[in-house]
C-alpha cells in the first residue's frame, strides 16, 4: 500500500514540477524539452512510472494508472495551449487556415466625383500655363463684396442669399474673393486657377444647393484680349468633352468684371 501511495505521491509532485516548466517555458524549444523530460517514450520521467504499473499488485493499478493517464493528459494539453500561445501571429489564440496565403487587401475610399472632376479641370488649366490658387471659405464682406465693385446694399449681399458668421464674416458665396488676394500679393502677369466650395442660401432642389464648387480663372497682362479668353475656353472645353466639342459664347453682365461681356 506504501508503494502505490508513494507512486500517487511522486505523479502528483511530477504534475506540479512539470506545470511549472511549461508555465516558464520562453518558446516552442523550451516546450519540446519539457515535454521530452516528462512524457518523452524512453526516459520520461511521467511515462517511466507508467511502464513500472505491471510490478503493481493487481488490485491497485487501476487507481495507479487513473492518476498517472491524468496526470498526463493535464499536462499534455497544457503543452499544446504553451505551444499554441508562444507560435508567431495567433496572439494566443488557434488560428485556422492556411497563414502562409496572401492577406486580403483593406478596403480603402474612393475620391468623390466632384474631386475626380476638379482634378481634371486642374490638369487642364496647369497644361495651359495656368497655377493653382486657394483663399478661405469664411471671407469678410470686403473681399465677399465691396472689393469686387458689389456694394454691401445690393441684393447679392442680403441675409437672405448669404450665409452669415459672426464677426463681421460669411461663406463665401463665390471663389472670386480668391483673385483679390492673388492680385494683393503679385504684380502682373498673372494667370491663376481658383477651384473651391461656396455657399449660398439656396433651398435644396435638382439645380440648387447650399454648398457646391465653383472653378474661375483670372488672366491679368499686357496685349490681353476676348481672343484669348475665347481661344483658353475653347480649348478647355475641347480637352475636357472631347475634341469634336462645339463652343457658343454668350456674353453676360457681371459689376465686378465691368467693363465686360
Amino acid at each position: 500500500m506504501a508503494a502505490e501511495t508513494n507512486l500517487i505521491d511522486d505523479l502528483r509532485r511530477l504534475e506540479a514540477e512539470a506545470l511549472a516548466a511549461v508555465a516558464s517555458a520562453d518558446g516552442r524549444a523550451s516546450v519540446e524539452r519539457v515535454r521530452v523530460e516528462y512524457l518523452g517514450r524512453k526516459d520520461g520521467r511521467i511515462s517511466t512510472i507508467l511502464k513500472g504499473l505491471g510490478r503493481l499488485p493487481a488490485d491497485r493499478r487501476p487507481e495507479v494508472g487513473a492518476e498517472a493517464n491524468r496526470v498526463k493528459d493535464r499536462l499534455q494539453a497544457a503543452l499544446e495551449a504553451r505551444e499554441r500561445e508562444l507560435s508567431p501571429g495567433t496572439g494566443g489564440v488557434e488560428v485556422e487556415g492556411d497563414l502562409s496565403l496572401p492577406g486580403r487587401g483593406r478596403l480603402v475610399g474612393g475620391r468623390h466625383p466632384v474631386t475626380q472632376v476638379i482634378d481634371e479641370l486642374v490638369g487642364i488649366f496647369r497644361s495651359l500655363g495656368f497655377s493653382l490658387a486657394r483663399g478661405p471659405e469664411a471671407e469678410t464682406e470686403w473681399y465677399n463684396f465691396v472689393a469686387l465693385n458689389t456694394p454691401l446694399d445690393h441684393p447679392a449681399a442680403d441675409e437672405q442669399d448669404t450665409l452669415y458668421l459672426r464677426g463681421g464674416h460669411l461663406l463665401r458665396s463665390h471663389t472670386s474673393p480668391v483673385q483679390v488676394r492673388v492680385m494683393q500679393k503679385h504684380a502682373p502677369p498673372i494667370r491663376i486657377l481658383a477651384p473651391g466650395m461656396v455657399y449660398r442660401r439656396d433651398a435644396v432642389d435638382a439645380s440648387h444647393t447650399p454648398a457646391f464648387a465653383q472653378l474661375e480663372g483670372l488672366v491679368v497682362d499686357e496685349g490681353i484680349s476676348f481672343v484669348d479668353l475665347k481661344a483658353t475656353l475653347a480649348e478647355f472645353a475641347r480637352r475636357f468633352w472631347g475634341p469634336g466639342t462645339r463652343v457658343r459664347f454668350r456674353p453676360s453682365f457681371f459689376p465686378f468684371t465691368e467693363p465686360s461681356a
